[in-house]
């Protein structure tokens, strides 16, 4: 008979737009999570958030909801897919970018370090494990007069998590390196559902435990990424609290579901899978960038700047300057062509 993991709630979040591929490991994520056979979360208690859905607002106010509806008994899950990057010049800062994000109003539209561990020290709940599945391939370019890195946690996480106990935080790669989608999943989410499923329980006791998934995860993420992902996680102090069931209360695990079950596609290059496998920038005034067969072009600084791709599937057009010129939707589309101009 399967029986609800009560205790359990989650705020899943997969901010898709320029990175697609998260929408999808965030729907996965919370299916596994609300699966009756499996983790059995109750379903009122797994708030998903993808695409249009995954704005700052809506984070926001989910996690200030999961800080009114949970307990100090409560367990929580809070599992973010989408950029994660640091202004390292001229100062530093770091950001989660939500949907909608707009790197010209990082404060109004992207979620600072701070804000975010604000809403997690107000969740009430003593287990609360932090999964981010973040990469800096492909969508986010330096903004003028600011340097940008890839940053795999907020440095502010170190001062909430440092004490250990039942507050644990993952990072999906270390912070020389790149976080590699997949198909149908990316290479974290994935290790992190099979876990979920029992594979990553040391115990056969029914449950899934924080640093049991947390140390499946680092062994699987570099065995698909063929050594080139390897998770962040400092587990020496965290409790090894049960974070879910495995089989909805028994002891035996259910098996993996359909798209568990074959190991995901792995893209070869990072943000090959999320329209980046070329990745064409023009700047200065009159500058001119062309790439044919390519999934995405972006126009950044200067007056009249043009990008043009043959064959084109998806583009983000970042226009800043007089004239630059919007590709919109256009296939196989030559200079000489008529097309439509933007002004500021």
């Amino acid at each position: 008979m399967s029986d609800q993991f009560e205790q359990g709630h989650a705020c899943v979040i997969g901010v898709g737009g320029d990175l697609p591929s998260t929408a999808r490991d965030a729907k996965g994520l919370a299916s596994i999570l609300q699966d009756p056979e499996r983790c059995a979360y109750p379903a009122k208690q797994v708030h998903v958030l993808t695409a249009e859905q995954a704005t700052r607002e809506n984070i926001l106010t989910t996690l200030a909801a999961l800080a009114q509806s949970t307990t100090a008994e409560s367990t929580v899950l809070v599992y973010f897919s989408g950029h994660g990057l640091q202004i390292t010049q001229p100062f530093k800062l770091y950001y989660l970018m939500p949907f909608g994000y707009n790197q010209e109003d990082l404060s109004d539209t992207a979620i600072s370090s701070n804000e975010f561990l604000a809403c997690l020290q107000a969740i009430p709940a003593q287990k609360l494990l932090v999964l981010l599945d973040c990469c800096h391939a492909g969508g986010v370019t330096d903004l003028s007069g600011m340097k940008i890195a890839k940053a795999p946690l907020p440095p502010e996480a170190t001062q909430m998590f440092a004490s250990g106990g039942g507050r644990i935080m993952i990072g999906s790669s270390q912070s020389s390196e790149l976080s590699y989608a997949g198909d149908p999943y990316s290479a974290f989410t994935y290790a992190l559902m099979k876990g979920l499923c029992g594979q990553g329980a040391v115990k056969q006791d029914g449950y899934i435990r924080a640093t049991d998934l947390a140390m499946y995860a680092s062994r699987v993420v570099p065995t698909i990424t063929e050594d080139k992902q390897h998770p962040v996680l400092d587990i020496e102090k965290a409790d090894n609290f049960a974070l879910a069931y495995y089989a909805a209360g028994g002891l035996q695990p259910k098996g993996l579901p359909s798209g568990l079950e074959e190991q995901p596609r792995i893209e070869a290059k990072p943000g090959q899978l999320n329209g980046y496998s070329q990745h064409v920038e023009a700047s200065g005034a009159g500058a001119v960038a062309m790439g044919g067969n390519a999934n995405n072009a972006t126009i950044v600084t200067g007056h009249g700047n043009v990008v043009g791709s043959g064959n084109v599937v998806q583009r983000n057009v970042n226009q800043r300057g007089k004239y630059n010129i919007n590709l919109g939707s256009a296939q196989n589309l030559n200079i000489g062509d008529t097309i439509n101009n933007d002004r500021e």
